[in-house]
């Protein structure tokens, strides 16, 4: 059963990301997927994810702090379907870059930037430097966040992991809060 938990969330995640995401194995539709708690994960109980749309406009709608049950490694596109998260890839790098998480930036309002006022992310090419979405893993409850080494399209986590989609605007915020 553990084992079709990833597979069925990895189904889920095929249906809402563009065609360019690989394709998930198929589950057993008697399985169930994981179901997200309030809680933060132990190291036995599953891998934490975070939403913090920084001072993106609209960030407080996309919040989201929640445990993903997993009791074996899981990838973080199927951790993050499990708890709701939908992401939007960019036209010319598909799902490798992270654009919009539950519709955010706004696809038709600037993000707020006193860099560039008019900026309006087109999910075109990679998202401007001065607002972007950070990828970070922290391996414990007591270690430090540390910015992804790989993509979202290919990271795993282990249970006792966490995984913050993280909103910087205009280099704030720099890295996610203790």
């Amino acid at each position: 059963m553990s084992r079709a938990l990833p597979a069925l969330a990895a189904a889920v995640l095929a249906l809402t990301l563009s065609a360019c995401a690989p394709a998930a194995p198929k589950a057993d539709p008697g399985s169930p997927s994981p179901t997200p708690s309030a809680t933060t994960c132990t190291a036995d109980s599953g891998v934490t994810v975070i939403v913090d749309g920084g001072n993106l406009p609209g960030a407080d709608e996309v919040a989201l702090d929640t445990c993903v049950p997993a009791d074996e490694p899981i990838a973080a596109t199927d951790a993050l379907a499990a708890a709701g998260v939908e992401l939007e890839g960019t036209t010319e790098y598909g799902d490798a870059i992270v654009c919009r998480v539950n519709g955010l930036p706004a696809a038709d309002e600037p993000v707020g930037s006193t860099e560039d006022p008019d900026y309006v992310e087109s999910c075109e090419s990679m998202p401007a430097g001065f607002a972007y979405w950070g990828l970070w893993v922290r391996p414990s409850a007591d270690a430090e966040w540390g910015f992804a080494q790989e993509g979202i399209a290919t990271l795993q986590l282990s249970p006792g992991e966490s995984l913050e989609l993280l909103f910087s605007l205009d280099g704030e915020p720099a890295a996610p809060t203790p």
